[in-house]
C-alpha cells in the first residue's frame, strides 16, 4: 500500500512539473514572451484598462495621463481590488528631469475617533468590516497630485473612457467574476446597505458571470463629477457629505472635515544597491523598505552557486523575510507620528548584524535594537522616457462593506491595520495614516531607469518584490519569466497590528516548487504548506537603453495584459 501511494505521488509530481505547453525558447515555466515596443508600454491587471492607457498614449498623452485613465477604468472593471474608495502610492521616473519622485496618497484616520473609544468598547483589534476601519480614501487626490505635477491631458478626457464603459457596460473577466460572485453575496449577508442597489440592481437584479455585461451608472456619475469639478468634487460638497453622513449613520466617525482636510504627500523614494542595481521603494507608512531589508541581507550570499527554487534558496529567503518582518512589526508606521529609523534599518552594518543570526535551520527572531491584504498594480511608460509605478487598493478585496448611496464604490478598510496596543509605533491615533501593505517599486542602473514593477498581495508584497529582483538579477530571467516563476511566501511572526503568533511560521509554496525542495525545507524544520490566490499579481516594464526598446510583462495568474506600440 505504501509503495502504491508513493508511486501515485511520484506520478502526480511529474505530471505537475510538466503540466505546461512546450515552448521552444525561455524557461519552461514561462507562459508567454515579453511584449516589446519602442514608443510606449502599458501593463495592467485588465486588458481593457491596458487598451485605455495605450489609447491615451497614442493620442499624445504621457505616462501619467495613461496611468490615471487606466486606474479609473480598473476601479470600475476590478472593484474586487481597487477603486476611488481606496488609497494610492506611486513612484515616477520623469523623463524630463531624469529624477525619481514618490507619492504617498494614503488617507488618515478620523480625527474624532480615539483609542479610548476602542478600549471602552472592549475591542482588542479594529474590525475588518463596517464603519470603524474606514479611513479617508486617498486615491482621487492622488490622481490630481500626479496630474498637477506631470499630466498633460484634461481630466475630462482621461476619465471619459471609464465613464463610457461604466454607462454602457463591459464583459466581466474570469477572475473578477469569480471574486465578485464570492464577495458580493458575503457583504450582502452581513446586512450592509446599498450592496444590492450598487452591484446588482443596476445589472438586472443579479451579479453577471464571466463574459456577461456589467454596468455601474452610479460610478459613471461619480467620475463625471470628479472630471468636471476636480478633487474638491470628491472631498468637499455633496459627495463628501454623502460619504460622511453614511458612515456616521452606520456608527462610524469619518467626517466632512476629515475628507476636506485630506492631502497627499510627495516623498523621497529610498533605495539599496543590490549587486549594482538600485532598488527603490517608498518610506513608511508603507512596508516597502521590508523588501530592501531582505535584499540587504540576501546580498551577502552568493546565489551564482545556489539554484533557483532549491532548498537553500527558499531557506535563506525565508529567514531574511522573518528578520525584516520583525523590524516591520516594531518600527514601521506613519512618519508624521513616529521617528522610523529608515537609514539604520537599510544600512550595510545592520544587514550584516542581522545576517549573522541565520543558521542552517528554521528559526524565530525578534526585531533588532536600534537607537532612535486584493490590490491592483499597474505601470506605464511613454516615448519621452517617463515611467510610473502605481499601486492602488481598498484592502481585503472590495473593502469595508461600506457603500455610500448611489456613488458606485465601496470604502476601504485600511484602518484595520492599526494596532490597539498602547505604546507601539503603529498604535491608533486620530489623524494618523495606518500601516500600509501596498507598495510600488522601481529599479535603476547607473542612475538611469531600468524596471518599473510591482507585485500585489498584502503581506506577500515585499516578498514578491524581493523574488522579482532576485529572478532578474541573480537568476537571469527575462521580465515575463521573472513573474511566471513559481513563488512562495512565509506567514507568521509579529505584526504591525500587534498580533504575536508563536513558532517559526509556515512556508507556503506554489505547485511549481519541486518536492525535493519541500522535503529539504522540512529537514531544516520549516513547516511547509500550500495555498491559492496568495501569491500576488505582477506587472512590469523594463527599459532597454541600448536598443531603445520597452519590454512589458503581465501576471499569468490574473486577467491582465501588457501592450505597447
Amino acid at each position: 500500500m505504501r509503495t502504491s501511494l508513493l508511486s501515485v505521488f511520484t506520478l502526480l509530481t511529474i505530471f505537475n512539473i510538466n503540466y505546461a505547453q512546450d515552448r521552444v525558447t525561455g524557461q519552461p515555466f514561462a507562459t508567454r514572451s515579453e511584449v516589446l515596443a519602442q514608443n510606449g508600454m502599458v501593463a495592467t491587471s485588465h486588458p481593457l484598462a491596458t487598451q485605455i492607457g495605450l489609447d491615451i498614449l497614442k493620442k499624445g498623452g504621457n505616462a501619467i495621463d495613461a496611468a490615471i485613465a487606466a486606474n479609473a477604468a480598473l476601479g470600475l472593471m476590478e472593484p474586487t481590488g481597487c477603486g476611488v474608495g481606496g488609497d494610492l502610492f506611486a513612484i515616477v521616473w520623469d523623463g524630463k528631469t531624469q529624477k525619481l519622485y514618490g507619492l504617498n496618497a494614503s488617507g488618515r484616520s478620523p480625527k474624532n475617533l480615539t483609542l479610548d473609544y476602542f478600549e471602552k468598547e472592549g475591542l482588542e483589534k479594529i474590525p475588518a468590516l463596517g464603519p470603524l476601519p474606514v479611513s479617508v480614501p486617498g486615491a482621487v487626490d492622488g490622481w490630481f497630485e500626479l496630474h498637477g505635477k506631470f499630466g498633460s491631458k484634461p481630466m475630462t478626457e482621461l476619465l471619459a473612457p471609464a465613464i463610457d464603459y461604466a454607462e454602457k457596460g463591459f464583459p466581466l473577466t474570469e477572475l473578477i467574476a469569480f471574486y465578485m460572485q464570492r464577495s458580493i453575496p458575503y457583504y450582502e449577508s452581513q446586512g450592509f446597505p446599498n450592496i444590492e442597489d450598487t452591484y446588482m440592481a443596476q445589472n438586472g437584479g443579479r451579479l453577471p458571470n464571466e463574459g456577461e455585461i456589467y454596468k455601474n451608472p452610479y460610478l459613471a456619475n461619480t467620475y463625471r463629477k470628479i472630471a468636471e469639478g476636480g478633487r474638491d468634487a470628491f472631498y468637499k460638497g455633496e459627495m463628501a457629505k454623502t460619504i460622511a453622513n453614511f458612515i456616521q449613520e452606520q456608527g462610524g466617525f469619518l467626517s466632512k472635515k476629515d475628507l476636506a482636510s485630506h492631502k497627499s504627500e510627495w516623498v523621497e523614494p529610498v533605495s539599496v544597491n543590490y549587486r549594482g542595481y538600485d532598488v527603490w521603494e517608498l518610506p513608511p507608512n508603507g512596508q516597502g523598505i521590508a523588501a530592501l531589508q531582505m535584499l540587504q541581507i540576501l546580498e551577502g550570499y552568493d546565489f551564482s552557486n545556489i539554484e533557483f527554487g532549491s532548498t537553500e534558496h527558499l531557506h535563506l529567503f525565508t529567514e531574511a523575510k522573518k528578520l525584516a518582518f520583525e523590524d516591520r512589526a516594531k518600527y514601521y508606521a506613519d512618519m508624521d507620528f513616529v521617528n522610523v529609523p529608515v537609514a539604520e534599518l537599510l544600512s550595510d552594518t545592520y544587514a550584516e548584524k542581522r545576517r549573522k543570526l541565520i543558521g542552517e535551520r528554521a528559526n524565530s527572531y525578534e526585531a533588532g535594537e536600534i537607537s532612535a491584504g486584493e490590490t491592483i498594480y499597474m505601470t506605464v511608460a511613454d516615448k519621452e522616457g517617463t515611467m510610473i509605478s502605481l499601486i492602488q487598493s481598498n484592502y481585503r478585496g472590495m473593502g469595508s462593506g461600506m457603500v455610500p448611496p448611489k456613488l458606485g464604490f465601496m470604502l476601504q478598510d485600511r484602518g484595520e491595520l492599526f494596532s490597539l496596543k498602547r505604546g507601539q509605533a503603529n498604535t491608533y491615533e486620530p489623524g494618523k495614516r495606518p500601516f500600509h501593505t501596498i507598495i510600488p517599486a522601481f529599479i535603476t542602473k547607473d542612475g538611469q531607469p531600468y524596471v518599473s514593477f510591482g507585485v500585489m498581495g498584502g503581506d506577500f508584497q515585499p516578498q514578491g518584490h524581493s523574488q522579482i529582483v532576485m529572478n532578474l538579477i541573480d537568476f537571469g530571467m527575462n521580465l515575463q519569466e521573472a513573474g511566471d516563476a513559481p513563488r512562495w511566501d512565509h506567514t507568521g511572526g509579529n505584526s504591525p497590528t500587534g498580533e504575536t503568533p508563536e513558532g517559526t511560521g509556515q512556508v507556503r509554496v506554489e505547485s511549481g516548487i519541486p518536492y525535493t525542495t519541500v522535503r529539504g525545507l522540512m529537514d531544516k524544520r520549516h513547516k511547509v504548506g500550500f495555498t491559492r490566490g496568495a501569491y500576488g499579481g505582477y506587472q512590469a516594464i523594463l527599459w532597454d537603453a541600448e536598443n531603445q526598446v520597452y519590454h512589458g510583462a503581465s501576471e499569468s495568474r490574473k486577467d491582465g495584459q501588457a501592450a505597447g506600440y
